[in-house]
Formats: C-alpha cells, structure tokens, sequence
C-alpha cells in the first residue's frame, strides 16, 4: 500500500486545529478523518481500520494518555500513535512512549515535523505489516509455560479447534483470555482470516449496530465487525453491557446465519466464531437479568477455565525470562535477568494483576533498572503499592489456625487440605492418595483421626 493510500485519524477537541491538520494531511493524499473528543474517536476506530492516530493529551471527556492506555490494552491493536499537546511536558512524553506512542509533538505544530513524524510512522507500520506479522502474531498466540494447566489447556484448544462451536474463556481479569483466543484461532481452520476484538463496555446503544452490522448511505458501504471478520474470529469481552435489542439482533444473525447492514437490502451471510471473555461466567450475567438466556445458551457452546497466575506459579519464571526477550526484541531494550532471590519471590506473590501485571512489571523494571541482574529489592521497590495491597490483604484475610498453637493448627489446616481434595474426588480415596502423595492405608487412618467420614 502507497503511504499516500493511509488512513489516519486526528483527534483533537480543538477545531481549528483539527480541520488545519485534515487539510494538511489530505493535501499530501491522506485519507483523513477527525474526531472533537475520545467517545467520537472510540467510534471511528471501531468503524474503520487507521493506519496512524494523531492524539491531542488535553480533551474534555478523557485525556488522551488514558486513551492511549485503553487501547495500548487492546491485544490486537496496532495502527501507531503520535501524541500532540501544548502543554507539554517530559513527563507526559516519556508516559506516552512507554505505553506505546510512536512520537510526541508539541504544538504549535511545525508542518515539515509533522509530515515527516506522519511518513516516518507509517512507513514503519506498513513495515511491520509485510515483514514482522506473522512471527508477531505468533508471539501474541503462544501461551508461556510447561505447567500441568497451560499443558493441558494448550493440547484441549488445539482439540477444540478442529471444529467451530462458539466458545467462552472465564477467568480473572489479566490472565489471558485474549492469548488464549488467539491460540485457538490461529490452530483453526480460520487462522488465515481475522482476529477482531471489541469490547462491549462503553458501547453506545444508538451506534451499536452500526458498528457490529456495518451500514450503507448514499452509495457508501461500511463493513460492520461480523463481515469484517468474515471467515474468522470475533473476540467479544463485557458482553453483558451489550443493550437489549442489540442482544435479540446479535442472536438474531447467528441464530439465522443472516443479516441486513443498516440501510442496505442485501441479505449478508454470517461466517463467524464467536468467543467470548468474562470475569464472572455468563450464568452470572443471566441471573442478573443483563444477559439474554437465548443469547447466553447459543453462545455458551463450550466454556473453557483460565486459572489464576497465582495457580500455576511454576510458569513464572518462564514467563518473566520471556518477556524480557520480548521487550528486548520490540523495544530494544537493555538486557536484564532476574536473580534467583527474586524469582523465588515472585513464585510467591499473589499476582492479583495475573500476567497483565507480570507483563508491566517486567517493562517497567527494564526501562527503569540499572545493571544486569534484577534484584530482590529492586523488585519490592518497583512493585510498590500493589506489594502494600497483597500485605494487607493477607492480613485480612489469614486463615483462622494461624492463631492457634502449632499442633491445633496443623490439625486445622490437614482437616480443611484433605476435606478440600475429598470433596473434588467425590469421596473416592483412591483417587484421594493419589492426589495427595499419601499411602492409601495411611489415610484411612488421617480421615478417621480427623472424623472425615467417607
């Protein structure tokens, strides 16, 4: 693609600058559309695919380093970012960098700076696209870890993507669902078509189904987000803050298998999986009354558990080497590994953040560390606040034996470990002893000293 050919969006609550930088950029053959504020810009971005987004800091409604964040979150986001503010300062430019901004300008805006920024960014992005996607997406798809889960998951996706049921990830927020969607796609027969993800959250109703059915006005046609993952996989998280009607007309389209662009005739087929990410599970939602039971019971095909990072901690030292490769690969950072000390500390941490914040932990531990080797302190210095939250609320929440004499308490927590994995087991202590590394005639006798009754 010619960077003439670009699709760039301007966003800027100014608009005298807005239209003198539209005109500007479309003199040099851009594509260019603009937007006063970050509601107009969230909606352009899901309408249409931008090649680069020029962002004003200061707007009314959000400002946009938190913009810049909101996507920067957005695992399949990838148009480069050029920051824009009169009231700059080295803060906010070394803030917007590391949450992936390609460059930061101050106003007023040197013309021949901007045009350069502009070429420069998108030559890079076109770059990416023809030379570094595939291992790119091959690094977002490849769950980190020879864990007992991340095993067995891994070896269920690639089962499950052998067919085209829709499916829904549950799990904590941060603990991958995005990565493990895109595992399963990129296994399936459609992983040479599109990965599309949105976010249900903050959708407004009125352009809804514009943006989920595409429309046609005056000859022109806009691809909503099922033709345009046509072929592939539609990723949907916060479904539940999806409005009524556009819950009975999403149902509508998968349950037919058609459906109509706003203002247009033609019947468009539907060739779509449909994965979803929840926190809570979507019989929660159901319950609740946010959730359509005919929506939920089509989509909820198969269900698949992603675990705690705190649940498979054996793959934190996995995951902390990788992602110092991969900052190492992207952003051409210094080399740094983490000592044993620390390492042994972060198996212990409870990661409330999951891999989203092991992730951040690590960028932020290269771009600010010295030295090669990332030390114990280092660590507690960098995790601050969240280290002063899992203090807490361990102390909140310490079990009641901890009080007791030493003998009472490990009678406690034996009782509570092996009442725990009975009930798992259904009461069958074969399976019991194995699951707990215990002889078998040696647990008859612990369940009967602990009135555990089979």
């Amino acid at each position: 693609m010619n960077n003439k050919q670009a699709n760039i969006l301007v966003v800027d609550d100014e608009l005298d600058i807005r239209q003198l930088v539209k005109e500007i950029l479309q003199d040099e053959g851009y594509c260019v559309y603009s937007a006063g504020n970050a509601e107009e810009a969230r909606r352009l971005k899901l309408l249409y695919d931008f090649d680069l987004i020029l962002l004003d800091i200061w707007m009314p409604d959000i400002d946009g380093i938190s913009l810049l964040k909101e996507w920067h979150d957005e695992t399949d986001f990838i148009s480069p970012v050029v920051m824009m503010s009169g009231h700059g300062t080295i803060d906010s430019a070394v803030e917007a960098i590391k949450l992936g901004a390609y460059e930061f300008l101050e106003k007023p805006l040197s013309l021949a700076q901007l045009l350069l920024v502009v070429e420069r960014a998108i030559g890079v992005q076109q770059l990416k696209g023809e030379h570094i996607l595939e291992k790119s997406h091959y690094i977002e798809c490849e769950p980190v870890g020879h864990s007992l889960f991340v095993t067995r998951l891994k070896e269920q996706l690639i089962l499950l993507a052998k067919h085209d049921t829709h499916v829904v990830f549950t799990g904590e927020s941060g603990v991958g669902k995005a990565l493990y969607a895109r595992f399963l796609h990129a296994h399936s027969h459609r992983a040479a078509a599109k990965f599309i993800t949105i976010s249900m959250a903050g959708m407004r109703a009125d352009t809804a189904n514009e943006i989920f059915f595409g429309s046609e006005r005056d000859g022109e046609v806009t691809l909503g987000l099922l033709e345009q993952a046509q072929g592939g996989t539609l990723f949907m998280s916060e479904i539940a803050t999806m409005n009524k009607a556009m819950q009975l007309n999403l149902l509508n389209a998968l349950d037919s298998g058609f459906f109509y662009r706003v203002g247009g005739k033609q019947l468009i087929a539907v060739d779509v999986r449909i994965i979803i990410a929840t926190d809570k599970g979507l019989h929660a939602h159901v319950a609740s009354g946010k959730l359509s039971e005919n929506l939920y019971h089509l989509l909820n095909q198969v269900m698949m558990a992603i675990v705690p990072l705190r649940e498979h901690s054996e793959d934190i030292p996995e995951l902390l080497a990788f992602y110092v490769n991969f900052f190492i690969q992207h952003e051409k950072l210094t080399f740094r590994k983490f000592s044993i000390s620390a390492q042994n500390f972060l198996r212990n941490y409870a990661w409330f953040g999951n891999v989203r914040e092991l992730k951040n932990l690590v960028h932020k531990l290269m771009i600010l560390g010295v030295g090669n080797e990332i030390d114990l302190l280092e660590v507690k210095t960098a995790l601050g606040d969240n280290l002063t939250k899992v203090v807490v609320t361990a102390a909140e929440n310490e079990p009641d034996f901890f009080n007791l004499p030493l003998k009472e308490a490990r009678e406690s927590f034996e009782r509570a470990y092996l009442e725990y994995h009975f009930g798992k087991h259904k009461g069958n202590v074969a399976k019991l002893a194995a699951a707990v590394g215990v002889e078998r005639t040696h647990l008859y006798r612990k369940l009967h000293a602990l009135n555990i009754k089979e």
